[in-house]
C-alpha cells in the first residue's frame, strides 16, 4: 500500500498524489471492508437460493448483477451516512482519525451528497432484481442509520445487538432476489448472522474500550465492565449451535463443519475466563470470528455445488 510517497524511474509516469489521496479517502468513507464482507454474505444468500429453487445461475447474469451492485451500494451509502453521523465522536477516537470526514478531505455537505447517491442508486437496482430485494435494501439502511447510528449507538447499551439487525440483512437480500417469498434458509442465514456479530463486536469493543469511553459511547465493556462482555459472548457463541442445523440441505459434512467452528470458538472463549491478557485474548476471539464467518459462508456455497 501506499503511503503517499513513491520512488519510481525517471522513464515511468508519477502517481498523482491528490487523486491517490482522493481514492484511498473514498474507500476510507464507504467503509469498503465492511462492504466487501458483507458482499460475501449477499453472494451467499444469492447463491443458496439458486442452488435450493434450481434455477440456473449462469442465465440470470443480470439478477446477479443488480442484486450485488446495488447491495454494494447501499451499504457504501449507509457506511457513508453513519461518517457523516459520527464526525462530531471520531476525532477522539484514536482509530476513526484518519476519516475524511475528521481530516477534513471531505466536507458533509459532500459526504451527505454521496451517501444519499449511493443508496438512491443501490436501492434502483435492488428493485430490478426483485421488490422483495429492494424492501430488505430498505430495511438494512433504516436499522443501520436509523436504529443503529442515530438512535441505539449514543443511548443503549444493546446497541450492538440492534446493530447487529442490519448486518443479517445482506444474506437475506441476496436471497430475496432469487425467491421473493423467502425460505427456512433464508431465515437460517439471517440467524447466523445475527448470532454472529455481538460476539466479534464486543471483541473489538473490547480493544477499543477507552475510545469509546472518551466519545462517552455506551458500548458493553464500558459500561458493564470485560468480565459481563466476556458472559454475554459466551451465550451468543451458544446460540450459534443449533443453526448450522436449519441448514440440513447442505449435507452432514455442512452440519459438522458448523459444529466444529462453534466448539473451537466456544472453547477460546472460555479460556477467556482465565486470561492474563484481556486484550490479547480478545484481539484472538476477533481474528476467530472473522475466519469463522469467512469460512462457514464459503463452505455454505462449496457444499451447495455438491447437493
Amino acid at each position: 500500500m501506499s503511503n503517499g510517497h513513491s520512488i519510481t524511474a525517471t522513464n515511468e509516469p508519477k502517481t498523482d498524489p491528490v487523486s491517490t489521496s482522493f481514492y484511498k479517502d473514498f474507500l476510507s468513507l464507504i467503509k469498503i471492508g465492511i462492504v466487501n464482507s458483507n458482499l460475501v454474505t449477499t453472494f451467499t444468500g444469492l447463491w443458496l437460493a439458486f442452488q435450493f429453487t434450481n434455477r440456473n445461475f449462469l442465465k440470470e447474469l443480470d439478477l446477479i448483477f443488480f442484486t450485488l451492485f446495488g447491495a454494494a451500494l447501499i451499504i457504501a451509502g449507509s457506511a457513508a451516512m453513519n461518517n457523516y453521523i459520527d464526525r462530531d465522536i471520531d476525532p477522539v477516537m484514536k482509530s476513526k482519525k484518519g476519516r475524511p470526514t475528521v481530516t477534513g478531505r471531505f466536507t458533509p455537505t459532500a459526504v451527505l451528497i454521496t451517501s444519499f447517491a449511493l443508496l438512491i442508486v443501490g436501492e434502483i437496482f435492488l428493485f430490478l432484481a426483485s421488490p422483495s430485494a429492494g424492501v430488505w435494501g430498505l430495511a438494512g439502511i433504516i436499522s443501520y442509520v436509523v436504529l443503529y447510528s442515530m438512535w441505539s449507538k449514543r443511548r443503549h447499551v444493546s446497541n450492538t445487538i440492534v446493530g447487529s439487525i442490519s448486518g443479517a440483512i445482506p444474506p437475506v437480500i441476496g436471497w430475496a432476489a432469487v425467491e421473493p417469498g423467502l425460505s427456512l434458509g433464508a431465515l437460517a442465514l439471517f440467524l447466523i448472522m445475527f448470532a454472529w456479530q455481538p460476539p466479534h463486536f464486543y471483541a473489538l469493543a473490547m480493544k477499543r474500550t477507552e475510545e469509546y469511553r472518551a466519545a462517552n459511547i455506551p458500548m458493553l465493556p464500558v459500561v458493564k465492565g470485560f468480565k459481563r462482555t466476556k458472559v454475554s459472548m459466551l451465550l451468543w457463541i451458544l446460540l450459534l449451535f443449533p443453526l448450522p442445523f436449519l441448514l440440513m440441505e447442505l449435507g452432514v459434512a455442512f452440519v459438522v463443519l458448523g459444529t466444529v467452528l462453534n466448539i473451537g470458538w466456544l472453547l477460546l472463549s472460555i479460556k477467556g475466563f482465565r486470561a492474563e491478557d484481556d486484550i490479547k485474548w480478545a484481539t484472538r476471539m476477533f481474528i476467530y470470528s472473522l475466519n469463522y464467518m469467512t469460512i462457514l459462508f464459503v463452505s455454505m456455497i462449496i457444499f451447495s455445488i455438491f447437493i
